[in-house]
């Protein structure tokens, strides 16, 4: 089983508009912590999460959480 790249040791605080988003992970993504597409050679697939409203988010880079796409501290321990 391949393990993801870890893409970075802390994670990512944006605020998102409502709407449907792909979190990488797989850790390749050129575009962190979206997916590009660069999954396409392993066996990971993006993970797609809906935002309702307006609102800050913390993603995880590290692609270790617990609580995928949201980060749960897991990059701490790595």
């Amino acid at each position: 089983m391949q393990k993801p790249v870890i893409a970075q040791k802390a994670p990512k605080m944006l605020t998102l508009e409502p709407g449907t988003y792909y979190w990488c992970a797989c850790g390749k993504s050129q575009n962190q912590p979206f997916c590009d597409g660069s999954h396409r050679v392993t066996e990971f697939k993006p993970l797609a999460f809906t935002i309702e409203e307006k609102k800050d988010v913390w993603l995880c880079q590290c692609k270790h959480s617990s609580n995928k796409p949201y980060c749960d501290g897991t990059h701490r321990t790595l």
